[in-house]
């Protein structure tokens, strides 16, 4: 079944912790973690001290998602923080095989994203060594965007590409009940969405609506 990975982006940020309890008791699967340097993407967001303030609040894998210029400065960082993987862009302004073996040293999963405009085949070198891609299915950098369906047709190619290789792949950006079904039948194992749970009454059953996607 697909997992789902709430993006603290859309949480209340008074209330971080809690909502952090909130989505684990709804049946989430990962956290997802939205990092913004302001340079990358015009935006800024969390530190590392945010990750591991929010860390005793769950048992849930934390997928921190760099969207930085030099990732390798706040790799350790947030490693130290809790983070279980580190997801890094193909777009950044470092050698991608470097920042691989980094993460890889902590002994962090390690994930590379790619924007909607990115060719998929440009992630081909990279796929032996790593352990998801997370697909942007909106540019990066702010939440509550509409998905952009190019997404579906890259994703069922870059489950061609992955073949049996053990790759997640993961999409961000306008998931709803109204697309997640698409980017399931397409190939997607994890969805990251961010409105559609936060800005929910009842967290539990926007998961639910989710995971149950496909089947209805």
């Amino acid at each position: 079944m697909v997992q789902i990975a709430p993006s603290i982006l859309a949480a209340d940020f008074a209330n971080l912790g809690k909502e952090i309890q909130k989505i684990t008791k709804a049946g989430a699967d990962q956290v997802h973690i939205d990092v913004m340097d302001g340079l990358f993407v015009p935006n800024l967001t969390f530190g590392a001290v945010v990750v591991k303030d929010i860390r005793p609040y769950t048992m849930l894998p934390f997928d921190v998602h760099l969207m930085v210029k030099k990732p390798s400065v706040l790799i350790k960082d947030f490693v130290e923080a809790g983070a279980d993987a580190i997801t890094v862009h193909l777009e950044a302004d470092e050698d991608i095989p470097m920042l691989i073996s980094l993460i890889k040293k902590y002994g962090k999963r390690v994930g590379l994203s790619i924007r909607p405009h990115t060719k998929v085949s440009d992630l081909i070198p990279y796929l032996p060594d790593i352990d998801l891609v997370l697909m942007m299915s909106v540019e990066p950098g702010f939440g509550g965007q509409q998905f952009q369906p190019i997404a579906l047709q890259k994703i069922a190619q870059l489950k061609e590409f992955i073949g049996r290789k053990k790759v997640q792949i993961s999409v961000d950006g306008g998931i709803n009940d109204q697309t997640a079904p698409a980017c399931i039948l397409a190939g997607a194992d994890v969805l990251v969405a961010g409105s559609y749970v936060f800005k929910s009454k009842n967290y539990q059953k926007a998961i639910e609506r989710l995971k149950e996607g496909v089947q209805k």
